[in-house]
């Protein structure tokens, strides 16, 4: 019997290329989404779709209850740097607020196992490189807050309940995979806004702040592609299957600059790629590069697209397909 799993936010840009994978590997999905930032074409043939939000307790219990599934994997979420210092009661709300019900009506019928879609924000600036899941977590923004919040509510939620959670910190998913990729609007992350520039959707590229201290004056940050993303997560169930809980950092041990993307993904595309300097964003720290060491111990899970420029490429094909996104 096909073990069943209920995937919130399973429309999103990260959530609908584990939805494909968990498809491609028989799994029975149930993606659960109000499509506030999702895409209801990102959403596999054949996978079932709800369109509610976790807000909407009869709904999210109904689906519970009829769906009986065996694990759950949480990607909904309010998920802007700049917009959480702007709106941080939305992002307590939807982050906190909403996965508090989700985890409450989980609990009510006896569904105790979650992947966690988490993040490498919870950290904050590093006092070393790479980062360890045992490093500091101050979190410079309410976006990275309220999902450590969450990850003390799954933690209280072991303890009372025996809910058995991995949580998965990501640093900065990029690419594309099996024709899914990154619409988001507006768009915040960089690659995908570089792309967007050598395709003259954009007019110049903003680069913010050239005064880091890091080699080249830009931020550093670590990139993983989104099927290697989806990879852990699958391989995150058998963690959960031993009734286990564990926090997992999720990166490929390598640190790129804005300046270096930039010059990989001209390469890429084969054309220059214009671009301004502003001030820095508030929140911003200046080199997020994970250890990927656990997830190795762990999952037994490497990267598969390791190089920047793979990563770029997988990209750079779905922007040139779908320039309006999935309205294309």
């Amino acid at each position: 019997m096909k073990e069943r799993i209920l995937v919130t936010g399973g429309a999103g840009y990260v959530g609908s290329v584990c939805v494909a994978n968990l498809k491609d590997r028989d799994y029975q999905v149930l993606v659960y989404d109000n499509l506030s930032t999702g895409h209801r074409a990102s959403v596999p043939e054949g996978v079932m779709l709800e369109v509610a939000d976790l807000a909407e307790s009869e709904r999210l219990s109904g689906v519970m209850s009829s769906f009986q599934p065996d694990f759950v994997m949480h990607f909904a979420a309010s998920a802007l740097l700049g917009e959480s210092m702007s709106k941080p009661l939305d992002y307590y709300a939807n982050n906190v607020t909403n996965g508090h019900n989700l985890l409450r009506i989980m609990v009510e019928h006896d569904v105790k196992s979650l992947v966690f879609s988490s993040t490498c924000a919870i950290y904050g600036e590093p006092e070393r490189i790479p980062m360890t899941e045992s490093d500091p977590r101050r979190p410079m923004n309410p976006y990275g807050r309220s999902k450590l919040a969450f990850e003390h509510l799954l933690e209280d939620c072991d303890a009372a309940y025996g809910l058995k959670s991995v949580c998965l910190r990501y640093f900065n998913a990029a690419g594309a995979e099996a024709g899914l990729g990154e619409d988001h609007s507006p768009e915040t992350h960089l690659i995908p806004n570089v792309l967007k520039t050598a395709l003259g959707l954009r007019e110049k590229l903003v680069v913010f702040g050239d005064d880091y201290p890091t080699p080249d004056g830009t931020c550093v940050r670590d990139y993983v592609h989104i099927a290697d993303i989806a990879d852990a997560h699958e391989k995150a169930l058998d963690v959960l299957r031993r009734r286990t809980s564990e926090k997992i950092n999720l990166g490929n041990g390598t640190g790129f600059s804005v300046l270096d993307v930039i010059k990989t993904a001209e390469k890429v595309a084969g054309k220059a790629i214009p671009y301004r300097v502003s001030a820095r964003r508030e929140g911003d720290p200046a080199v997020l590069v994970a250890s990927a060491d656990k997830a190795g111990k762990v999952l037994g899970w490497r990267p598969a697209y390791a190089s920047l420029g793979s990563i770029i490429e997988s990209a750079w094909k779905w922007h040139v397909e779908h320039p309006d996104g999935y309205r294309s």
